[in-house]
C-alpha cells in the first residue's frame, strides 16, 4: 500500500454549533469528523447561540471548545453594527474578524457600510479580517478594505465574477486572500434537483460554468476551506431549509480526486489546507502529521461519518484517498476509522498568545 504523508491539515472555515446548538454538531463530534478528515486545527465561526460578539460571549464559546474540542482550535469573533470598538478587544484572545455582509445562518448581517469601515478600521491590522461578501457587497466592501491599506480575507468564493474581482484588486494592489469550498468545486446548480433541501447553502451552489471557473481560476484561491455548516437531515427537510452542509470528512478525497486526474497536485493541497492557511491567520507551527492511502477508493456514507449531522450532499459517490492515521504532537489520535483522542485534549491556538 502507498502511504501519503501530509502535515496536519487547517480548516478555516468551521461551525461547530456550540454553543446553543448542540443538536447539529457540538466542539466534541466536530472536531471528531475534523480528525477523521484529517484536520488538526479548526478555526470556527461565530454565529453561534448567542453569537461571539463580545467578552462574555467568547469566553462562553472557549469554555465549551475547552471542554470538547479533540483537535486544536481557534475562535473568530463577529462584527455587528454596534460593536467595532468592544469586538476590536477580543483580537489577542480569536483568529480574526468575521464580518457577514450577506445573508447567511443566524441574524449577524452587516447591512450599515458605515459599519463595516469602522471594523475595518477599529480591528488590529494584524489581525485577519474574514468577509461573507458576495456580488455587490464584495465589489464595496473591497475597495474600503484597500483605501484603509487593510488585508482581508474573503470567504467561500463561488462565481467566476467574484474571483475575477479578487483577482482585479490584487492587481491594483490591495491586500487579498480568498478561499473556496470544496461544494463548490463539486457541485452546481445541476445537483439541487437532486438534493432538495439539503443542497440549501451559502452562498448557493451556482452555475456549472463558475465551478469551472473557479478550477481554471485555481492559481488565485489561496485555501480550500470547507465551511462544515451541520444541520440534521430533519431540519433540511423542512421549509425553508436552513443553509449550510458538513464537509470535513469528505474535503480531502473528494480534492484527492481531483489530483488523481491531473486538475491539481499534492503541494496544491499542502499550500491550500496547511501552509497558506498558516501565513494568512498567524497560526503557530503545529507538531501533527496525516498518513493517507491515496489509491483507496470507497462511498460517502453521511449517516456513517463523526458529525452529528447523519448525511450529506454527496452520499453515495466514490472518493479516492482514505486517512488511515493522524498524529498530534507525537500521539495518535486517529487511526483507521477510529477517532482516539478525547474530548477537550485539543489546545486553543491562541490562549499562549493571550
Amino acid at each position: 500500500m502507498t502511504t501519503l504523508r501530509l502535515p496536519g491539515l487547517v480548516d478555516v472555515h468551521t461551525h461547530m454549533r456550540d454553543p446553543g446548538q448542540t443538536h447539529k454538531e457540538d466542539w466534541s463530534t466536530g472536531t471528531a469528523a475534523a480528525l477523521a478528515g484529517g484536520f488538526t486545527t479548526v478555526l470556527a465561526m461565530p454565529n453561534t447561540s448567542p453569537p461571539v460578539t463580545d467578552g462574555a460571549s467568547l469566553d462562553s464559546a472557549l469554555m465549551a471548545a475547552g471542554r470538547g474540542a479533540r483537535c486544536d482550535y481557534g475562535q473568530y469573533a463577529a462584527a455587528s453594527d454596534a460593536n467595532a470598538g468592544e469586538v476590536a478587544g477580543l483580537a489577542a484572545r480569536t483568529v480574526g474578524l468575521k464580518m457577514y455582509l450577506d445573508a447567511t445562518f443566524g441574524d449577524l448581517r452587516l447591512t450599515d457600510r458605515d459599519a463595516w469601515r469602522r471594523h475595518l478600521e477599529a480591528w488590529p491590522a494584524d489581525r485577519p479580517v474574514a468577509v461573507h461578501a458576495e456580488g455587490a457587497t464584495l465589489d464595496a466592501v473591497l475597495p474600503i478594505a484597500g483605501s484603509l491599506g487593510r488585508p482581508i480575507h474573503v470567504c467561500h468564493v463561488s462565481r467566476e465574477d467574484e474571483i475575477l474581482v479578487v483577482l482585479e484588486s490584487r492587481h491594483r494592489g490591495a491586500a487579498v486572500t480568498c478561499e473556496v469550498t470544496p461544494h463548490h468545486l463539486f457541485l452546481d446548480r445541476s445537483d439541487t434537483a437532486r438534493l432538495g433541501g439539503l443542497g440549501e447553502v451559502r452562498p448557493p451552489l451556482a452555475a456549472p460554468s463558475d465551478r469551472e471557473a473557479l478550477w481554471r481560476h485555481l492559481e488565485a484561491i489561496d485555501c480550500f476551506a470547507t465551511d462544515h455548516a451541520p444541520h440534521t437531515r430533519a431540519e433540511k427537510s423542512a421549509d425553508p431549509a436552513p443553509p449550510g452542509f458538513p464537509g470535513l470528512e469528505t474535503a480531502l478525497p473528494l480534492l484527492l480526486g481531483a489530483v488523481d486526474e491531473g486538475r491539481l497536485t499534492f503541494e496544491d493541497l499542502v499550500a491550500r489546507f496547511h501552509d497558506n492557511p498558516r501565513r494568512i491567520f498567524g497560526l503557530p507551527h503545529q507538531d501533527a502529521s496525516v498518513e493517507v492511502d491515496p489509491d483507496a477508493t470507497w462511498t460517502v456514507k453521511g449517516s456513517a461519518q463523526q458529525t452529528r449531522a447523519g448525511w450529506s450532499p454527496f452520499d453515495g459517490r466514490r472518493v479516492r484517498g482514505r486517512i488511515s492515521r493522524v498524529t498530534l504532537r507525537g500521539v495518535e489520535v486517529f487511526r483507521d476509522g477510529e477517532v482516539l483522542a478525547a474530548p477537550g485534549s485539543g489546545r486553543d491556538i491562541r490562549a499562549r498568545e493571550a
